[in-house]
């Protein structure tokens, strides 16, 4: 069965239904008004959009509803030791998810199949995409098959974070098997699950009911959300970028702090020892000391400014990315929505003027047999309901994005928080630097000093005694 909905045999008891809803329904809005017809289209008429997605109960996206309940919370860790063969060692992570609290072990081969089902089930909402997969794999090292392992671990986390966040994809048996069944079931029994349901549109409570709860501009409403999250997506790359870039510079900074501080050590140890006749021999040797002393305080520098650039990038950029992972996301919605639900209900149109003309044409000359007619316009009407159910559920995912919107200030806010801490942990450290070179500048200062003054005073009575006896 196609994802983007062509029939299949085991959907023509839903295909029946289907017609008879859709006859039901063009007969409701088109008679003359009854008091409970009336009621009912009002009913649906007033609710906003955000409201009739609770038609048949249906788990749905609302307005008001708040960040903190958007859904469960979910942490994807690198297992530390690599499973399988000595020559075909592969990664493990371990997933913990706040609603189940039992830890699983998942490949990153599992992760691709569970993306796959979510997608051809949830062909019409927002399914995040995965990592990319390795590449040029021998040509890697340690330090950056460590860096790959740690980025595909934030994608990973990024993309359970926004399917746990779904309202719709989260409450789905596929999500609940792979959350906590053991990996060597994981992969059979999410396939059998989804052979059992099929599509969202097979099961879904308002699938039979997306034309009435469209929105009457719906079209022009979709161009004009799609133009705007457009806008929004390319600033928030910009955003993400610079955010990028100021985790960089403070890791570059943590560098060349500690580099610092390991030349200044050098300069105090390895120096060879001056001549006994050479000037200021023993200033220098005291300042040598403390240089040694002060190198410390430079690595404590170096680590706050590591700590200051791991903060921007898990508080700041991780966040950034995790809204670009939806805009993404809603992105490749629409992309699919355009080339291919909009095309199978033209094709679909085509054969309502095709095969039931030919028929009419030629009904003298040859004889089709009555269920291939009823089935011929099953199709036809049940492409028409997925078309109107996939415009509804786009409507529903334009208003997952702009809910999830607000959380821009929060990590304004988050990132504005960590400028001052870092700086503020910066400053305390310089502050306490500044007195410790103050007193090294001093302290070497202050024997010439007394014994300059020793020297004229000497100098100064051996003066008197010649003087006095003449």
């Amino acid at each position: 069965m196609s994802p983007l909905g062509k029939a299949t045999d085991p959907t023509s008891i839903f295909h029946s239904q289907a017609l008879s809803v859709k006859r039901a329904v063009e007969v409701q809005t088109k008679v003359s008004w009854g008091l409970q017809s009336e009621a009912n289209f009002l009913h649906i008429s007033n609710l906003s959009g955000a409201k009739k997605m609770h038609l048949g109960q249906q788990s749905a996206l609302v307005d008001g509803l708040s960040l903190k309940e958007l859904g469960d919370s979910v942490l994807v860790e690198i297992e530390p030791r690599r499973k399988g063969l000595p020559f075909l060692k592969h990664v493990e992570y371990r997933i913990v998810s706040k609603c189940f609290q039992i830890p699983v072990q998942r490949r990153y081969s599992d992760f691709e199949v569970f993306h796959g089902l979510l997608l051809q089930k949830f062909i019409y909402r927002m399914v995040p995409s995965l990592p990319p997969k390795r590449i040029l794999k021998g040509v890697l090292n340690s330090v950056s098959d460590r860096e790959f392992n740690d980025s595909r671990r934030r994608g990973l986390q990024r993309f359970m974070t926004l399917v746990i966040r779904h309202p719709v994809l989260a409450g789905d048996e596929l999500v609940n098997i792979f959350l906590s069944v053991s990996s060597a079931e994981v992969l059979n029994k999410m396939r059998d699950a989804y052979k059992k349901t099929g599509d969202e549109f097979l099961t879904s409570q308002i699938a039979l009911h997306g034309k009435v709860n469209l929105p009457k501009d719906m079209q022009s409403q979709a161009a004009a959300n799609r133009e705007v999250i457009a806008s929004i997506h390319s600033s928030f790359n910009k955003l993400r970028d610079v955010a990028e870039r100021m985790a960089q510079r403070s890791r570059e900074n943590s560098t060349d702090l500690l580099m610092f501080g390991k030349d200044l050590s050098e300069l105090g140890s390895d120096t060879p020892d001056l001549p006994v006749n050479a000037t200021m021999s023993k200033a220098w040797k005291t300042q040598r000391k403390s240089l040694v002393e002060l190198s410390g305080e430079f690595g404590l520098l170096a680590d706050k400014a590591a700590h200051q650039g791991s903060r921007e990038e898990d508080e700041v950029v991780e966040k950034l990315n995790l809204l670009l992972e939806q805009l993404r996301s809603y992105k490749d919605l629409c992309d699919r929505h355009d080339s291919g639900v909009l095309l199978e209900h033209q094709r679909a149109f085509e054969k309502r003027s095709g095969p039931v003309a030919t028929h009419l044409k030629y009904q003298s000359n040859t004889e089709q047999p009555e269920s291939r007619l009823t089935q011929q316009e099953n199709t036809i009407i049940t492409m028409e309901m997925r078309t109107y159910f996939s415009l509804l559920c786009l409507h529903q995912e334009t208003q997952m994005v702009f809910t999830h919107l607000p959380l821009v200030t929060s990590i304004l806010g988050t990132f504005v928080h960590s400028q001052i801490q870092g700086h503020k942990e910066m400053g305390d450290v310089w502050g306490e630097l500044h007195p410790k070179l103050k007193d090294l500048l001093e302290s070497p200062n202050e024997p010439s000093s007394r014994s300059s003054s020793q020297t004229h005073t000497s100098r100064g009575q051996k003066t008197c005694a010649v003087i006095g006896p003449a």
